[in-house]
């Protein structure tokens, strides 16, 4: 099979723009989550969490961008802190509602909102209103390509 230039490739040659896009979105979002006093996987869980009666593991795994395996210690800190709390489920044994403490929703009405606001301008200049509706779609396309397989 011969080598491709991924460069002259017009499909190949998205690969490093995206890489580098996502690279430069995560550096400077952990930055400011970090300043905040979190974790990114631990503002991960609060932001799924807030506004919400709580969601179960399950449920949390697939809201988040956290691996299973993960996301057990990321609960056991956080419940440490005192920022969420593990409740039974009627009717299932195994599983456990997670939510939000007093001290947890305070957190997550501090700093989602301030995360959010901190990352706006970014993709404001950056990117049109119609841009951003086109880019959604494109990379949701994108997205379940991979999935696919």
């Amino acid at each position: 099979m011969p080598i491709t230039d991924y460069r002259q490739d017009p499909y190949l040659s998205l690969l490093r723009p995206l890489v580098e896009a996502y690279l430069a979105f995560y550096r400077v979002g952990t930055r400011h989550i970090e300043s905040m006093g979190l974790t990114s996987a631990q503002f991960d869980v609060i932001a799924e969490l807030g506004g919400t009666d709580g969601l179960t593991c399950a449920e949390l795994g697939d809201g988040t961008l956290i691996t299973k395996g993960t996301l057990t210690g990321v609960l056991d800190r956080l419940e440490t802190k005192g920022l969420v709390r593990r409740e039974p489920v009627k009717g299932d044994r195994r599983a456990r509602n997670i939510r939000l403490t007093a001290k947890g929703e305070t957190l997550y009405k501090k700093t989602f909102p301030a995360h959010a606001e901190f990352l706006k301008p970014y993709f404001e200049q950056a990117l049109t209103k119609e841009e951003v509706k086109q880019m959604k779609v494109l990379l949701q396309k994108l997205r379940d390509s991979f999935e696919e397989c």
